[in-house]
């Protein structure tokens, strides 16, 4: 069975790899920045549309404002990566965000930034791989029209890819990424071109559609409010900057330089490529409807139910590059791709994170360890399962989704910024080196100003976006947290109780006498190896225990015991109900509270069988039996197997299985043979 188990498992994530070689796996800055800051890159794909959406509210009259939210998205944009500039420096372990602000804030802060954390990366997944899909749709309606199961479809795919390692994904990955990159500037460079050089007039497909607005006419505190909820819509570009911060041990030497390198380079490209699109679509006319059924005119009537209102960013390159274009159709797949790789920034992120937190015993120990991948596979397969259940309860839905998303990813913003003002402030009261205090002084100021400016979009985002959808946000936050609090107080108690005295205690004096009990059904080769076994421990006292549940077995068993002259004393417990299981662990209790400080070791004789079907054919009293006496203080379990003919079978299955390689596993081709040593 483990065999036809490990040959699909090589084929799909490859050969296991020694601990020896996770050096191997570290990347350079131009793989890390497709695997790290796909995230960011990608949101330009729907953040402008999201501005537009909320916008569209008001009518196309707001449009006009759309610049001036732009500007403002590119200010915040420029301040988290100058701030997160300083974190890869001063904390370059790979805690990130939630390293910052336990070891500046307290427990608590990095807690709750940890929530915010693992919140938003399975959102991420979640998001970007809806978005992914619909944009795909654009061009192949079947995606659209079975949006859920190509989700979930994309999420087991990116799952398996990211199993297999982060170096080896990362060179799949950085392809379209670029490719993206690549087209996107292509296509602001080539619509820059076409309008101002040869004053052409791009119109998208929307361009001579009408909006009627839900609330025509907003003005005041109505007006700010909306604006507010179409700047909060567009911080959705900011997601995953934090991503390269918790990554940082994933990048090759020097990390920190690298790291810093990135994220100032993802920057760039985000702000420029959100800013262009944002641009285009102004400048062809696009209009977007949060309802398009009903708020979107066509020539005077509503377009209906049947319409299928694509994003903006394909609008904009129908517009620039022309509808079914090679260009048009190369970009609209690099998006639908990027999108769909952009999730892997949380791959990245949620299992390190998960390792960290499980280190600190926040979590399952399980997730702290590598699989044989060198990846942190358990951590994977937990966030693929969270996000899936996401993407099938708002039905792959990205507009829905969205609404939950940047909630937890700007509380970590500014919980780590004020975390690393107090990082600086500490560092400040003992450094003396004028010229060190005076780049100490400029990085507090640049977090300060990062904290205060994020705490702000936080505000704004909980005050404009709770009852869309952002309360699931921060219940899911605190979810995370009241569970992680409760994982470190089980684990805190039992290290407090199994943690070993200076002095003597109960666990290091020695018994006073070691009662020792044979169970025994009938007289065979294990029972006899079992009572050969107790009689080699030399216990105090000795003897063979059976349970009379059929009295002709039970006469047949003193009968036998006599003739073959066994020296062990035989005892029967009487079942009037014929269990087994009760009269022993009833036995072994009395003894004990008869001598309180004597141990009582029960030996169990067992056969041990080689094929599972086999297992199904004995009753397991044995197994069950084990299990209540764990719960008996001062009780120990001894198992003295013996092997039938099919675990030999099953032994020497297992020996082939381990001289077994997969495909792949070995390379082949001649081998150097080493001189033999002199002695």
């Amino acid at each position: 069975m483990s065999k036809l188990t490990d040959l699909p498992k090589r084929i799909l994530i490859g050969r296991a790899l020694r601990s020896d070689r996770l050096g191997e796996t570290l990347l350079p800055k131009r793989i890390a920045l497709p695997v790290f800051a796909s995230d960011p890159l990608s949101s330009v794909a729907y953040a402008p549309g999201e501005v537009l959406l909320v916008l569209s509210i008001a009518g196309v009259s707001a449009y006009h404002f759309s610049p001036w939210i732009a500007v403002a998205v590119v200010v915040l944009m420029f301040t988290v990566v100058a701030s997160y500039r300083q974190n890869v420096h001063a904390y370059p372990s790979g805690g990130g965000d939630y390293e910052v602000a336990n070891t500046n804030l307290g427990r608590k802060a990095g807690l709750t930034v940890a929530s915010a954390l693992l919140v938003d990366y399975v959102l991420t997944v979640a998001v970007s791989i809806s978005s992914g899909i619909e944009n795909l749709g654009s061009a192949v309606p079947f995606v659209v029209e079975h949006k859920v199961l190509c989700a979930v479809g994309v999420i087991v795919l990116l799952t398996l890819m990211n199993l297999r390692g982060v170096k080896e994904s990362g060179k799949l990955f950085a392809i379209p990424t670029y490719v993206f990159v690549v087209g996107v500037f292509l296509m602001i460079a080539w619509g820059a071109f076409r309008g101002i050089v040869l004053d052409d007039t791009l119109k998208a497909p929307t361009a001579d559609y009408e909006i009627k607005p839900e609330h025509q006419g907003l003005a005041g505190f109505a007006l700010v409010f909306l604006l507010l909820r179409a700047f909060s819509s567009g911080c959705a570009a900011l997601t995953g900057v934090e991503a390269i911060s918790n990554g940082v041990p994933a990048f090759r030497k020097p990390k920190s330089k690298n790291a810093a390198t990135t994220l100032a380079l993802m920057g760039a490209l985000a702000v420029t490529m959100f800013c262009g699109i944002i641009g285009l679509a102004m400048a062809s006319n696009v209009k977007m409807a949060e309802n398009p059924a009903h708020d979107l005119i066509n020539n005077g009537q509503a377009v209906g139910s049947d319409y299928v209102q694509h994003p903006v960013i394909s609008q904009v390159a129908e517009a620039v590059f022309g509808e079914g274009s090679f260009l048009f159709i190369i970009l609209a797949a690099a998006t639908a791709l990027v999108l769909f790789l952009a999730a892997n920034t949380a791959y990245n992120g949620f299992p390190l994170l998960g390792s960290i937190l499980a280190q600190d015993r926040y979590l399952p120990r399980q997730l702290h360890t590598r699989g044989d991948r060198l990846a942190f596979s358990n951590g994977i397969v937990l966030l693929a399962g969270a996000a899936a259940v996401l993407v099938v309860i708002y039905e792959a839905d990205s507009t829905k989704l969205i609404q939950l998303y940047i909630v937890g990813v700007f509380v970590s913003f500014t919980l780590s910024q004020t975390g690393m003002v107090r990082h600086w402030n500490r560092h400040l009261l003992t450094e003396r080196d004028p010229a060190k205090r005076s780049r100490m002084k400029r990085s507090r100021a640049i977090n300060t100003f990062g904290a205060f400016f994020t705490g702000l979009v936080l505000v704004v985002v909980l005050v404009t976006k709770f009852t869309h959808g952002a309360w699931v946000a921060l219940l899911g936050m605190v979810i995370f947290y009241v569970t992680m609090s409760a994982i470190r107080k089980h684990y805190d108690r039992v290290s407090e109780e199994i943690a070993a005295p200076e002095g003597p205690s109960d666990d290091s004096v020695r018994p006073s006498r070691v009662h020792s009990i044979v169970l025994v059904s009938k007289i065979h080769r294990p029972t006899l190896r079992a009572l050969a076994y107790a009689k080699l421990m030399r216990s105090d006292t000795l003897e063979a225990l059976s349970v009379n549940v059929d009295p002709a077995e039970t006469k047949t068993l003193k009968d036998e015991w006599e003739r073959r002259n066994i020296t062990v004393p035989l005892k029967v417990l009487d079942s009037p109900y014929r269990e087994i299981t009760r009269p022993i662990i009833e036995y072994v209790k009395n003894l004990r509270r008869e001598s309180p400080r004597d141990a009582v070791s029960v030996i169990i004789p067992e056969y041990v069988v080689g094929h599972w079907y086999e297992h199904l054919l004995h009753n397991q009293s044995a197994l069950r039996l084990k299990g209540r006496l764990l719960f008996t203080p001062g009780v120990m379990v001894t198992s003295v197997p013996y092997q039938l003919e099919s675990s030999e079978a099953a032994k020497k299955r297992a020996r082939r299985r381990s001289e077994w390689n997969a495909p792949g596993a070995v390379r082949r081709g001649p081998v150097e043979k080493k001189p033999a040593s002199k002695s």
